[in-house]
């Protein structure tokens, strides 16, 4: 049998580890992760619960799901990717449990109106994370995770507080599978700071692109700012070492960014949060969500 194991794929690099792996590498075909291994998903017509999957069976997604013991995917919740929750190793590690590996169905989807850009802060691990900013006449490849109940509060914990979770609406934001399949709508994270405008190029708001070569964009960085080199220089080395290992300096570098005039809000995303005045709402899962299209 074939060994579906993640390192043995070549997607052995987790971000959290290795901080200037980021965002690590992202699957670009669907694919279900089931603990530490890849299983193929082929797309078919119809929803994705009948998407034929795993071994040589190729039984329908749902029904494997459910020999499982897992939530089937009406009732899972569409996440969209800009960052390393593209990456099934990252996932992998945010994910598993001693006694619940990870199984989440993972799917390249095409997404209008969203570019990916760089969060205005320095992340926990030292790497300046990914973030989308809204992109109109744009189509972007990003991944969309399918998380049941208790993976979406595990990654929500792991995106607080420096990320807000909405719901995107397919009717602004047109994202289609690949079995052409548009979703009624999807969960991003967006960055509560914005993104981080190009250095060189503030004068005309430029996003900076993110989801790249994270030692090329750190060294890009210290070379724009004097105070970021004294804080975090003189290399990317020394800055994921610095900034991974003191809370203080990372909020001393983020604050860099906004006196440095780098960050760009981005108040058009602030029509999707959910009603919090009561409490964060239920999040909706895909059966729900479907019948917004």
């Amino acid at each position: 049998m074939d060994d579906r194991s993640l390192a043995a794929l070549g997607f052995a690099d987790v971000p959290a580890a290795r901080p200037l792996t980021y965002p690590g590498r992202p699957v670009t075909a669907p694919t279900l992760l089931i603990g530490g291994e890849l299983w193929d998903l082929e797309p078919a017509p119809g929803r994705l619960g009948t998407w034929p999957a795993g071994g040589p069976s190729r039984e329908p997604l749902d029904a494997l799901l459910t020999r499982l013991g897992q939530a089937p995917t009406g009732e899972r919740h569409p996440v969209i990717a800009v960052g390393s929750n593209a990456s099934p190793a990252q996932l992998h590690h945010k994910l598993t449990r001693p006694d619940r590996p990870a199984v989440v169905p993972m799917v390249p989807v095409e997404v209008d109106g969203i570019a990916v850009g760089c969060s205005a802060h320095i992340g926990r691990y030292g790497y300046v994370a990914s973030a989308p900013y809204t992109a109109p006449g744009t189509r972007t490849p990003l991944v969309v995770s399918w998380l049941d109940a208790a993976q979406l509060r595990a990654v929500d914990a792991t995106e607080h507080p420096n990320y807000r979770r909405i719901l995107l609406p397919g009717a602004d934001f047109p994202m289609v599978l690949p079995s052409g399949e548009r979703l009624g709508g999807g969960y991003l994270y967006v960055g509560v700071r914005g993104v981080l405008l190009s250095p060189d190029a503030t004068a005309t708001a430029t996003p900076l692109p993110g989801g790249g070569d994270q030692s090329a964009l750190l060294t890009r960085l210290l070379a724009a700012s004097r105070r970021l080199r004294a804080l975090l220089g003189p290399d990317p080395h020394t800055w994921v070492s610095r900034a991974g290992a003191d809370p203080t300096i990372r909020k001393e570098g983020s604050q860099v960014f906004q006196d440095e005039g780098w960050a760009l809000p981005q108040p058009a995303f602030l029509r999707y949060l959910e009603d919090e005045t009561t409490g964060p709402a239920e999040p909706r899962g895909y059966d729900v969500l479907s019948a917004l299209r």
